[in-house]
């Protein structure tokens, strides 16, 4: 599979990577509903095997159930270990309702906590999840003690998420900055304006999340399928999955399929991404998965080479 390397890293990570945030399960604020833990371990065996080398985790994501499968996904893994990236500053309440977090303690603490959920030494990528909602001061502190932890050797890079150009301004003069975590897909561009070129400028990795809108893409959601969704999944209650927003999503499916059709009968999700990954800005992209279906049904996105015509006609729908 093809790779690229991660802003000022070491690493060479290929253009997809598997993303655990569904596979954190029922009991918190934005679950995807309940999820079989041996279909997620066989999921990101399926990645592994395809060649997908790094997994993209959180605490929040199921209140830490998340990292804790992939620990048990990788004990049982017999090839070469992939990079492992996780994220603090999201925390969850006994309810499951997040907020967040970004004293030194408290991410210092977090950082403990998920080393040993991953059962592991270091960290190959920490990121913060979200910016502080409670001013730029909190984003500094918190910046601080992710380079302390690097230079104990806990993380190996650090990085972050949903930050604005301002926010990563004001961080960068503290520590380096390895890469930018932004939400990018065809159904949702803001990044294009400011931050994409932004991440060019500065030499930031751009790995982004929910390439397929959340399922939304991916050809397989109807809108039957939604109201068949558990009350517990977020997605139910997302403006991009209910009316008027929706059908005009289905409409940009049906184009996906279309052009699916001219790259060897290719998925809607695999387009969806493949048009993600055109972008010179993007190191990679984070592809969730809930089985090994689900993989192998997106991984051949990479290599999916989209014309200049085709790209516009996308962008156009």
């Amino acid at each position: 599979m093809l790779k690229k390397k991660l802003g000022n890293s070491d690493m060479l990570i290929t253009r997809m990577g598997f993303g655990a945030w569904a596979i954190g399960g029922s009991g918190w604020e934005y679950a995807w509903g309940a999820q079989d833990d041996s279909k997620s371990i066989e999921a990101i065996h399926a990645a592994l095997e395809l060649g997908i080398n790094w997994i993209d985790t959180a605490a929040a994501y199921g209140l830490g159930h998340s990292e804790e499968i992939v620990a048990r996904a990788l004990k049982s893994w017999k090839g070469e270990r992939p990079y492992v990236f996780t994220k603090c500053a999201l925390i969850g309440d006994e309810q499951g309702k997040m907020h967040r977090s970004h004293k030194a303690e408290s991410i210092k603490k977090e950082c403990e906590a998920s080393l040993r959920r991953l059962e592991s030494d270091t960290i190959d990528l920490y990121q913060i999840h979200w910016p502080s909602d409670k001013g730029e001061s909190e984003n500094e502190e918190a910046w601080d003690a992710m380079a302390q932890l690097k230079k104990e050797g806990k993380v190996r890079w650090i990085g972050v998420s949903n930050f604005s150009t301002a926010q990563l301004d004001r961080i960068k003069a503290i520590a380096p900055i390895t890469s930018l975590q932004p939400p990018y897909s065809l159904l949702n561009r803001e990044v294009e304006s400011e931050i994409l070129p932004y991440c060019q400028k500065e030499g930031l990795g751009v790995i982004v999340y929910s390439p397929m809108a959340s399922g939304l893409l991916t050809g397989a959601m109807t809108r039957e399928r939604i109201k068949r969704m558990p009350e517990d999944d977020w997605r139910k209650k997302s403006w991009d999955f209910t009316e008027p927003r929706l059908s005009r999503n289905l409409s940009v499916v049906e184009k996906l399929k279309e052009i699916g059709k001219r790259h060897d009968g290719a998925g809607a999700g695999e387009i969806a991404i493949a048009w993600v990954l055109k972008n010179p800005a993007v190191t990679a992209a984070i592809v969730g998965g809930r089985s090994s279906e689900q993989v192998k049904g997106t991984i051949n996105a990479p290599e999916i080479e989209l014309t200049d015509e085709e790209t516009r006609e996308l962008e156009e729908v």
